[in-house]
């Protein structure tokens, strides 16, 4: 099997993001829907919106999000819409809370710890998807990249949970910690089986704190800065991204090593590259 091509560049401006889109040479179609982090209130770690902006005009796109299942500044729409008035994104392009009106059920085939995943309604709406990421740790799941975004980030509140629960909203911060990374790699098959191709992915390696844009109060990054890339395939961006902090020479890559192996991030990717819909096999093509 041909292996995926992952785009590469050590430039991190918001032309290098448009050059990686159009060389993956695909025409998101429809009414495309555009997943960012809104950025917990108080961290200081988040892509800005105006780094974004470019590629969101190009597709012409609509800035996607869904509620958190915990405490915060983005956990009820209300306080969500505040928040993301208050970082600039209804700036820059339309905005739709999607599970603002309720969720939709995706089914998972084959899933390891879910059969079944809680979007927001509005996917619905959508043709294709296009998943824009900060590639950093994560205080749960070691790092957080596409895999993550198009799986946590597209689950409704109430979605967030039962993933985190690994499929029970009791155990939502009590699940083994395996069990919680491959019902992650669950929830993630269902969103690309939905759009069956109609979507594209791009990593930013930068700011990369031990902690997600979800903390309010999140560690400053260790680690130097990497660059931006962008695929057809999560799995293979997501492993590419942990390849290439392995392989940095700056010394605080320890820092953001030791957090995805000490909560067993790696798992994510092998759990997905086991469901078929990808591959962690790349060819990271720099450019």
């Amino acid at each position: 099997m041909e292996r995926a091509k992952v785009y590469f560049t050590k430039e991190i401006t918001p032309e290098a993001v448009i050059r990686l889109y159009d060389m993956l040479q695909v025409e998101l179609p429809g009414n495309v829907a555009v997943k960012v982090h809104s950025g917990e209130v108080g961290n200081q770690n988040f892509i800005r919106p105006p780094f974004w902006k470019p590629v969101i005009d190009k597709v012409k796109g609509t800035i996607v999000e869904c509620n958190t299942a915990y405490e915060g500044k983005r956990d009820t729409t209300e306080a969500h819409w505040e928040t993301m008035k208050l970082h600039g994104w209804t700036d820059i392009a339309k905005v739709d809370i999607m599970d603002e009106e309720g969720e939709l059920e995706l089914p998972v085939e084959g899933g390891r710890q879910i059969a079944v995943n809680y979007v927001g309604d509005h996917l619905k709406n959508y043709d294709s998807m296009l998943i824009l990421s900060h590639f950093k740790g994560h205080p749960m799941g070691g790092f957080g990249g596409a895999l993550k975004n198009i799986s946590i980030g597209i689950a409704s509140s109430h979605g967030k949970a039962y993933i985190h629960g690994a499929g029970d909203v009791e155990k939502i911060w009590s699940s083994e910690q395996n069990d919680f990374l491959e019902a992650m790699a669950d929830a993630a098959k269902s969103v690309v089986k939905h759009f069956d191709g109609r979507m594209a992915f791009v990593n930013v390696m930068c700011n990369m704190s031990v902690d997600c844009d979800c903390c309010a109060v999140a560690e400053d990054p260790e680690i130097a800065d990497i660059g931006v890339l962008a695929s057809l395939d999560p799995i293979a961006l997501d492993q590419a991204c942990v390849d290439l902090v392995y392989a940095s020479e700056d010394p605080g890559k320890a820092h953001l090593i030791e957090r995805m192996e000490s909560r067993n991030g790696i798992h994510i990717v092998e759990a997905a590259d086991g469901l078929g819909f990808g591959s962690r096999q790349y060819e990271l093509v720099e450019v």
